[in-house]
């Protein structure tokens, strides 16, 4: 017998519609990270802004660029591909769960290991619970005639 939990996960891997969209999500994730990334290294090494401003620098930058390749492309049928200040906010606010779990790891793993290297696994904890946010309540699917503009 499986336990409930992965009774629960089971047919969402098998949604491959779900599976697309989380592939697409990480591809942009991508894109993101390396953005995220170059801004953090450059504002925390050359600029020598400290770690947590450095981190949330970067986030907005990656962000902000997060949300226009989501909304043209993963999540295109959801938002129509309308870009809006609202739904920019909504998916901004929907990330700082990311961003918290980011920085609370980077800066964590920066007492441990060299700070680049911190910033990689601050990266990999944050793909997960970005992702979450954006299916579960940025882009989630809205019933015929609703309002997606934000």
């Amino acid at each position: 017998m499986r336990p409930p939990l992965l009774d629960r996960f089971v047919p969402l891997v098998r949604d491959r519609a779900l599976v697309v969209k989380a592939t697409s999500f990480a591809l942009v994730g991508v894109v993101n990270t390396v953005v995220d990334f170059l801004v953090f290294s450059f504002a925390h090494l050359w600029l020598g802004l400290p770690i947590i401003a450095a981190n949330v620098l970067a986030w907005i930058v990656a962000v902000s660029g997060s949300y226009v390749l989501n909304t043209l492309v993963t999540f295109a049928a959801e938002s129509q591909r309308r870009l809006s200040a609202g739904t920019y906010l909504g998916f901004a606010g929907s990330q700082v769960g990311g961003l918290v779990a980011n920085t609370a790891t980077v800066l964590a793993a920066s007492y441990v290991m060299p700070v680049l290297v911190g910033k990689v696994l601050a990266i990999g904890v944050s793909f997960l619970v970005n992702f979450c946010l954006s299916h579960l309540v940025v882009f989630r699917r809205r019933p015929a005639g609703s309002d997606h503009a934000g």
